[in-house]
C-alpha cells in the first residue's frame, strides 16, 4: 500500500468513525490481569493473594470512559522449573457516555456494568542467582458481564449507526514474558517485569453484526488481526507480605494486595 492510499484509508477511518457509536463489552481487553507467583527463592512454594484496585480506559472509539474496580482472589504456585496460577476476580464500574449527545436518541450520561470470571497462568523459568527469567508463559481469563451498559448495547445493537458487540462472556489467552528479581541479599523485596500479547475470541464470529460490519468497512485484514490483539505491560513490586501491581495497555490498572 503506497502512503497516498494509507493516508486516504486514513481519513476515511477517521470521519467513519465520528459518525459511528461503536459500544464494544466493558471487559474487551481488560479480562487479563498480573497473577503473583511465589518465586523460586521464596521459602513458601504456594501461596494464596487477595488484591483490589482501579481500573481506567477508553472503549474502542476512543471516546466514552470506562471506571472500575476490581477485587482479585488467586493461588500461586512454584515447581522446579515452573509456575502456575488460578484464581477469580470481580469488577465493579461505570461507563461514561461521550458518543451520544443530550437531546439525542438514546442518550444517557453512565451506565452500571458488572463482571465475574476467573483466570489461569502458568510458565517455565529459569534462575540465575538473584531473578527468575520466567520466559515463556500462558495466560487465559474468562469472564462474564451483567448490568445496565450490557441492557444497553443489546438495546441498540440493530439501530441504524450503532456498531455494537452485545457478547456478556469473554474469553482471551495469550503469552507472556517476564522477569522476577530481588536486591543483593533481600528477598523481602522482589520486583517483576511482565509483557503480555494476546486474543479475545470471538471477533470473527459476528459477521452477522453490525460491530464486524463496521470494521470490515474500515479497515483490512492486518488491521482488523492488530485490533484484536492486544498487549500489556506490568509492574509487580512486593515487600513481605504485601505487594502491588500497575498495568498498561489500553488501561491504567493499579492495585495492592496481600500474600498470605
Amino acid at each position: 500500500m503506497n502512503l497516498r492510499r494509507l493516508i486516504l484509508l486514513v481519513i476515511t477511518a477517521t470521519l467513519f468513525a465520528s459518525c459511528a457509536n461503536v459500544y464494544t463489552p466493558a471487559l474487551y481487553h481488560q479480562d487479563i490481569a498480573y497473577m503473583p507467583k511465589p518465586a523460586s527463592f521464596d521459602s513458601v512454594k504456594s501461596a494464596t493473594y487477595a488484591s483490589a484496585g482501579v481500573n481506567g480506559n477508553y472503549n474502542q472509539n476512543v471516546v466514552d470512559m470506562l471506571v472500575s474496580g476490581q477485587f482479585n482472589l488467586s493461588r500461586g504456585y512454584v515447581f522446579n522449573n515452573a509456575n502456575l496460577a488460578y484464581g477469580v476476580f470481580g469488577v465493579l464500574g461505570d461507563y461514561e457516555n461521550s458518543q451520544i449527545q443530550q437531546g439525542q436518541p438514546n442518550y444517557f450520561n453512565d451506565r452500571f456494568f458488572g463482571a465475574v470470571g476467573g483466570r489461569f497462568s502458568a510458565n517455565l523459568f529459569s534462575n540465575t542467582g538473584r531473578s527468575d527469567f520466567r520466559f515463556l508463559g500462558v495466560e487465559m481469563a474468562y469472564s462474564h458481564e451483567f448490568g445496565d451498559y450490557l441492557t444497553f448495547r443489546r438495546s441498540v445493537e440493530n439501530v441504524s449507526g450503532y456498531y455494537v458487540d452485545p457478547r456478556s462472556d469473554l474469553f482471551t489467552i495469550g503469552l507472556t514474558t517476564e522477569v522476577l528479581f530481588h536486591p543483593i541479599g533481600n528477598t523481602n523485596i522482589q520486583h517483576g517485569i511482565r509483557g503480555f500479547l494476546g486474543y479475545t475470541f470471538g471477533f470473527d464470529d459476528l459477521e452477522s453484526n453490525n460491530y464486524y460490519n463496521y470494521y470490515d468497512q474500515t479497515q483490512n485484514n492486518g488491521s482488523k488481526l492488530l485490533t484484536s490483539i492486544f498487549p500489556k505491560a506490568s509492574y509487580f513490586i512486593k515487600y513481605k507480605k504485601y505487594f502491588g501491581t500497575i498495568e498498561f495497555g489500553q488501561n491504567i490498572f493499579i492495585r495492592f494486595g496481600l500474600k498470605f
